[in-house]
């Protein structure tokens, strides 16, 4: 999934809070209880970016062409990811045009390149747009 922004919002238990634009259809699918993987790139995987930042329509397939294993709840991990993030959807909250969701963590990994490249940090000039 490509999410606007991902932060800390809890210690115990460990959470994160994801923004997703309203206008993908992606949240059709993320509801209370859902699974889902936050992966990360590096600096140097640009192109899943692109890849991902497209976005999709519906019944188009989102992994075409990359390279992923799954995870024990069967969730989509990018091979080549520096690591990844897996959670459940505790709640949601409409903000703006976006919705943000809870996510509770419940497993993570790393990647084989995770000591070596930084992570891919997207840093826009100002807040007011993509």
């Amino acid at each position: 999934m490509l999410a606007s922004w991902v932060q800390q919002a809890g210690f115990e238990p460990p959470m994160v809070s994801v923004a997703v634009n309203q206008k993908r259809y992606l949240n059709d699918w993320l509801n209370t209880g859902s699974s889902l993987v936050l992966n990360l790139v590096g600096e140097g995987q640009k192109q899943f970016l692109s890849h991902f930042g497209k976005g999709f329509e519906p019944g188009e397939s989102a992994f075409e062409g990359v390279v992923i294993e799954r995870s024990s709840q069967g969730n989509p991990i990018l091979k080549e990811a520096l690591g990844w993030l897996e959670g459940k959807i505790t709640g949601s909250i409409a903000s703006g045009d976006h919705t943000i969701y809870m996510v509770e963590l419940t497993a993570a990994g790393k990647g084989p390149e995770l000591d070596i490249q930084k992570p891919y940090v997207h840093i826009r000039k100002n807040g007011l747009g993509y």
